[in-house]
């Protein structure tokens, strides 16, 4: 099993709520279940950052002062990435990776995606509905790491996927096939109906989402969409939310100055330890696109 053990962790941090503003790539390759070669660059966003996306992994504008802008890196990630198996924890890494290149009209490498909390949700039953989060699962697992550093967050991703695959004996090809099943394989042919709360086998099942701002597609549409990929969508911001979808010109209004009762609810509950991602409607579409590969 182990000579199948190959793939390239990834993870990035962004500098606001556009998905696009890469601040730092943090890469990790494993060969025969190994580390084989790492590295991390800070990234020139070319954008504003936002005060609460700094509060979360402490990059700000003077950080990246003089450091490359994402084209200036494309060279060196298409490298890492062209045909091999990337790891990243849930699928928003993946959407920054694509959304990034879509800004500066630049081709996405050619790779196959592996995301690693499908694989935890697969691999312990304990967290197959809840808890996959990549601190949570790294502190069941014992595995110490600097969150919000994106090198950091990329290695506990692949520690996650070397655990499941020591857990259950299956290799990184046997968890492509896996994770496009089921949880739980014995009602792979149950033809369950998709609730309405949340697709229980979707990619994102357990994230609590709401809507802000003008959307480009009707709330309706959008709220089935974020349904069938595992979201319970919630009209008002609580604790119990963890994603919040804005509207891209409201991101975009006064470089995010000008916020929604409920943006500026979830930044304060963001700010007393609530776990909530805000990102834009285009971003969440992205999103949408990639979950529904695993649905």
């Amino acid at each position: 099993m182990e000579n199948t053990l190959n793939f390239v962790a990834i993870d990035v941090e962004t500098a606001n709520a556009d998905m696009a503003s890469i601040c730092q790539i943090g890469l990790a390759k494993f060969e025969n279940g190994l580390l084989s070669d790492e590295w991390k660059s800070f990234v020139d966003p070319e954008d504003y950052f936002d005060d609460m996306n700094v509060s979360i992994h402490g990059i700000e504008e003077t950080t990246v002062k003089g450091a490359p802008t994402f084209p200036e890196l494309c060279n060196k990630l298409h490298l890492y990435l062209t045909g091999a198996v990337v790891i990243c924890h849930t699928h928003f890494d993946r959407v920054a990776i694509s959304q990034a290149h879509r800004r500066y009209d630049v081709i996405v490498p050619e790779c196959t995606w592996l995301d690693s909390a499908m694989v935890t949700r697969r691999a312990w039953t304990e967290c197959a509905r809840k808890g996959y989060g990549l601190y949570n699962v790294c502190k069941m697992l014992g595995y110490e790491f600097n969150h919000h550093d994106a090198l950091e967050d990329a290695k506990a991703a692949a520690n996650i996927v070397l655990a499941a695959s020591k857990k259950t004996g299956l290799d990184i090809n046997n968890w492509i096939k896996r994770i496009r099943q089921p949880i739980d394989p014995t009602t792979i042919n149950s033809g369950s109906a998709i609730k309405r709360d949340g697709n229980s086998e979707g990619a994102l099942f357990g994230e609590v989402l709401v809507f802000t701002g003008a959307l480009e597609i009707p709330r309706r549409e959008a709220a089935d969409l974020a349904a069938t990929i595992g979201c319970q969508v919630e009209s008002g911001v609580t604790i119990k939310t963890t994603m919040l979808v804005v509207g891209d010109q409201d991101i975009k209004k006064l470089a995010g100055h000008e916020k929604s009762m409920k943006h500026r609810k979830a930044e304060t509950l963001i700010a007393k330890g609530a776990q909530i991602r805000i990102m834009k409607e285009s971003d969440f579409k992205e999103l949408v696109k990639f979950s529904n590969e695993f649905v």
